[in-house]
């Protein structure tokens, strides 16, 4: 009898017989009930494989997995190039005594295949490093570096350094303005690891813009061993460090900057004071605007009013002092040298979303310095001020003043920048020399104030490097403040007053010679970088050859 007939309900005839003890009407009698001659197991499936048609699996087979999972026998440590070129892949020797930066940066330049696998160490906890982890502490990393106005490319250096250290040598930093992220493929056929971060917050201070370097430096020595937990610790600390200078210390290094400049472009002392008050009014303004919770465009627009307004006041009371002095001194604390150097750094290695974005925000804040200035200048002119735009070309020669006053701007530039005191004295020696680069070539020798501003940034960018690399620091605290004596604030003041004054291409004619004089500056701090760069032992030859960029066909 089949399962489906023994299933079926008995007839009438079957179930005949009474019998006190069964309870159902429905159950099969004793007499009646026909053995099954073979149980058979009850399958779940009609298309079950009956037991004898089973196809034994050979002893050794691998268990069914994804086609994209590495075989047993692979390993990333021994994984091969993705392929040969024609050419084969040059030998690569990197060598150790020079700075991680200049390492890093020749292998972000080469391709993944063609990049020296990193030597075993022991920084990696038992049983491999934890990648995610170590993601993690790079993407934080190159956070404080890229919100401390570090370029594009030092950050992907860094995290790039922070990555191999651990051991991840497939990794592929990409930094822009505001969003950090980093991959990392273990091999060739398993699915890459992606983590990302956003910058929210920018804030000036290469005291810990040193402090995360020599973390940077620690792990990438190969002779130090550090934990993934004593980098975090490490990490935690420098985000928890207070600034080196306080709030009162900022705002009189803000007045003296200001003062100094003044000086620089013809001023005495009455100018000397006056724009160190008209600057350090500015400057608590801005720290009353930036406590309310408004954008950096309204904190700079009210910055620039106190200086000039100062200016126009000592004018309308014919006072006889050189008030378009006043009003290029406060110009000078507020100019953004700091974003207009890095964005063109950006730009000249490659960057160019990032250099856009940083350019972008330079001519907003050039904006706002513009309408705060214009706004009291509209209102001084209305009133009778008699500013004079043909002062800039009646600047008296005074070299000792001048060096002096270049020195003092760097070292207040400096103390802005909450920069490390080992670090003041240097910039100050550097924002000196810069100066008398500058007025060697333009006074006595006749040269034009863009090309003597060009030359004179260049020594800038080259002894800031030269000072940096063997340190193992940033080369920002160098060099940033060493080039404030040459930013262009009378060009940019006398642009304005022209324009108030409805000397509309006149105006525009000195605003473009400001834009240029910016613009030298940050390729020359660009190009003296990138000078210094033949004078340090980075490798051989075949290294420089990784280092070029297309060329557009």
């Amino acid at each position: 009898m089949t399962e489906a007939e023994y299933r079926k309900p008995q007839s009438d005839e079957a179930r005949g017989t009474f019998d006190p003890e069964i309870t159902s009407e429905f159950a099969l009698p004793a007499g009646l009930a026909a053995p099954r001659a073979v149980a058979e197991p009850e399958t779940t499936s009609e298309f079950a494989v009956p037991d004898g048609l089973d196809v034994p699996q050979p002893p050794n087979a691998e268990s069914e997995g994804s086609a994209f999972s590495a075989p047993r026998t692979y390993s990333s440590r021994q994984a091969p190039a993705a392929f040969t070129p024609a050419t084969g892949i040059p030998v690569v020797s990197l060598t150790k005594d020079v700075p991680w930066q200049d390492r890093m940066r020749t292998m972000l330049r080469m391709p993944v295949a063609e990049r020296p696998a990193p030597e075993p160490g022991p920084k990696a906890e038992e049983g491999g490093p934890a990648v995610p982890r170590v993601l993690d502490l790079t993407l934080r990393i190159g956070e404080l570096l890229l919100a401390g106005g570090e370029g594009a490319e030092d950050v992907e250096a860094a995290m790039f350094a922070v990555c191999r250290s651990y051991g991840l040598d497939r990794c592929e930093p990409n930094v822009t303005f505001t969003l950090l992220s980093i991959s990392y493929q273990p091999s060739l056929v398993e699915d890459p690891v992606t983590a990302s971060r956003t910058v929210r917050r920018r804030a000036t201070d290469y005291t810990r813009l040193a402090a995360v370097f020599r973390l940077v430096d620690d792990l990438s020595d190969p002779e130090t061993t550090i934990s993934l937990e004593e980098a975090y610790r490490r990490l935690a600390e420098i985000r928890r460090n207070r600034h080196p200078y306080p709030t009162w210390v900022l705002t009189g290094a803000s007045g003296l900057l200001a003062g100094a400049a003044s000086v620089l472009v013809g001023g005495d002392l009455v100018v000397f004071v006056a724009a160190m008050v008209g600057a350090m009014f500015g400057d608590r303004l801005a720290w009353l605007c930036a406590g309310r919770g408004l954008p950096e465009f309204y904190q700079f627009t009210v910055a620039a009013m106190p200086p000039a307004a100062i200016g126009v006041a000592l004018t309308v009371a014919h006072v006889d002092v050189k008030a378009s002095a006043v009003i290029t001194g406060g110009l000078f604390a507020l100019l953004p040298g700091r974003a207009l150097v890095a964005g063109v750094q950006d730009g000249l290695t490659g960057f160019y979303i990032t250099a856009s974005a940083r350019l972008l925000e330079v001519i907003y804040l050039f904006v706002g310095i513009v309408t705060g200035v214009l706004v009291v200048l509209y209102f001084g002119v209305n009133l009778g001020a008699k500013l004079n735009p043909d002062a800039a070309l009646q600047i008296a020669e005074r070299p000792l003043w001048q060096i002096a006053a270049s020195m003092l701007l760097s070292l207040t530039f400096a103390v802005l920048l909450q920069q490390e005191r080992s670090t003041v004295l240097w910039v100050t020696l550097n924002g000196g020399v810069a100066w008398c680069v500058y007025g060697a070539l333009h006074y006595p020798g006749g040269l034009s104030p863009v090309a003597s501003t060009a030359v004179a940034a260049g020594l800038v960018g080259l002894f800031g490097q030269l000072l940096s690399r063997y340190r193992f620091a940033s080369a920002l605290p160098y060099t940033t403040a060493a080039i404030g004596p040459l930013l262009p604030g009378s060009s940019t003041y006398f642009g304005l007053l022209s324009i108030a004054q409805n000397n509309v291409d006149k105006g525009l004619v000195s605003l473009a010679t400001a834009a240029s004089l910016a613009m030298a500056i940050a390729i020359g701090v660009n190009l003296g970088s990138e000078i210094s760069r033949l004078f340090l032992r980075i490798g051989s030859a075949e290294k420089r050859r990784a280092a070029k960029r297309t060329r557009g066909f």
